[in-house]
């Protein structure tokens, strides 16, 4: 590709009032629009003064901002190019919309997480972006730091990744036919602990994921954890609500005395690096084994809080650097990866459970989609105002998921990154005819089918009732 060399000094000019940047966010905000966000907002949200006036529209905006790509308070002044006034109404300058996150207290962000969680609950019955959760549900839990810099930014501290930062913490919500989203989050002091909150964020998830499943009996929903959340209080919350767990352990002195137990034939040797499968038999060849035993969770507290189930161990050969050197072993010897669950062994057997714990990994995506997008930055010196950013990013995530699953399966599982540039960065020409606005875009555009499907579904005629 060569630039045309007909171009002069003054062939650029910042002058068509009805261009728009990014007409994605038409039916992107107009199914936000069917999932009730702005009202949602205006409803549930109380920010006192002035500032807090017309919440619903506020809200919209940010949340219009981050789909578009604003991962900070003046990034919002995308929303206020060109036509975008003729396409939209609120479209608040940046000040008006940093001021409303400044008014937030901890009361405020918590009546903004109900609205995320509402309009979550609303897109999965309208859109196929949580499709099957009735029969099938995975809530994966995990913490991340978001890096800040500068000495203003209240609740700043370093925590496990010796990063200064804010904790956030993420619940997510999959099934075996859709891409996780975010069903609840909570953002803490950097210097938190991973399982501080975490039962009640699992409480709220799984209240929200029941509400999903609008009494559907499927399998039980599985709680998946990494070992830092592996104490009563998390598993606790998950249990009492009927749902099953898969949580790495700390290999402490009593889970090694349970895995010395395993007995040599109890190991399956599974899929993993290197693994080749036997043609005759159908059996892996593999270095890496896995085996169970029968296993009670924190005997060492009271009877009440005896948690039965099983202990999933996944053995690999510990690494030997002198072998072929002279120095090989005499035999050999393991690391150990042990898991908890209390899955029942008839739907899962040792190899399942194996694999379907180690799809945990799926939510460091999640967290890397949200930092490569709206949480590249944590806009504000106040904590609750951040907190909020948090759940405005989780509502944009969602939404962007929500709308992608609407354009067929080729962009349903795709990250905010592509989506946003397939889907929502489509420039247009906005014009009127007969009363009526039309958006003019560019020919020959590479994802103009996908587009039109989005479009047609949410700004086309409502689907007629059924009796």
């Amino acid at each position: 590709m060569k630039l045309s060399h007909r171009f002069t000094a003054g062939s650029a000019l910042f002058d068509d009032p009805n261009l728009v940047a990014t007409a994605g966010l038409v039916p992107v905000m107009g199914l936000a629009e069917r999932a009730g966000l702005g009202e949602l907002a205006q409803e549930h949200l109380s920010v006192p003064t002035d500032k807090g006036a017309n919440a619903g529209a506020k809200v919209s905006a940010l949340v219009a901002g981050m789909v578009a790509g604003a991962d900070s308070i003046d990034d919002m002044a995308l929303l206020r190019h060109g036509a975008m006034k003729k396409v939209f109404s609120g479209c608040y300058a940046p000040s008006t919309l940093g001021s409303f996150l400044r008014a937030f207290t901890f009361g405020h962000v918590r009546q903004l997480d109900a609205v995320a969680s509402r309009v979550l609950i609303d897109l999965a019955a309208t859109t196929p972006v949580l499709e099957g959760i009735g029969e099938y549900a995975v809530v994966d839990v995990d913490d991340t730091i978001i890096e800040v810099h500068g000495y203003a930014k209240q609740g700043a501290g370093f925590g496990y990744s010796r990063v200064r930062g804010l904790n956030a913490l993420l619940a997510t919500v999959s099934t075996d036919q859709t891409a996780p989203v975010i069903v609840a989050q909570r953002l803490r002091r950097g210097s938190a602990g991973s399982p501080r909150g975490a039962d009640r964020l699992v409480a709220d998830a799984l209240a929200t994921v029941a509400r999903m499943r609008d009494g559907q009996e499927g399998r039980p929903v599985l709680v998946r954890a990494d070992s830092a959340f592996y104490g009563h209080p998390t598993i606790g919350a998950a249990v009492r609500t009927g749902a099953d767990v898969s949580v790495t352990v700390r290999l402490t002195s009593n889970i090694r005395a349970a895995i010395a137990t395993i007995t040599d034939d109890a190991w399956t040797p599974i899929e993993y690096t290197e693994a080749i499968r036997d043609e005759a038999t159908g059996a892996w060849i593999s270095r890496a084994e896995v085996a169970e035993i029968p296993f009670t969770a924190f005997t060492a507290q009271a009877r009440t809080r005896h948690v039965p189930g099983r202990l999933v161990v996944r053995r690999i050969p510990d690494l030997n650097p002198k072998k072929g050197e002279g120095q090989d072993q005499l035999f050999d010897t393991w690391r150990f990866h042990a898991f908890f669950t209390t899955t029942d062994p008839d739907a899962a057997d040792t190899v399942a459970a194996d694999k379907t714990h180690r799809a945990h990994a799926i939510i460091e995506n999640v967290n890397a989609d949200l930092k490569n997008s709206a949480l590249a930055h944590l806009p504000s010196g106040k904590f609750a105002a951040n907190a909020a950013w948090l759940v405005l990013a989780v509502l944009a995530f969602n939404l962007t998921r929500a709308a992608a699953t609407l354009t067929g399966p080729q962009l349903a599982r795709s990250t905010t990154a592509t989506i946003r540039r397939t889907l929502v960065s489509v420039p247009a020409r906005a014009a009127s005819s007969a009363r009526r606005l039309r958006l003019h875009l560019p020919t020959n555009w590479p994802w103009q089918q996908a587009w039109k499907r989005l479009f047609a579904t949410v700004c086309g005629p409502p689907p007629s009732a059924t009796t």
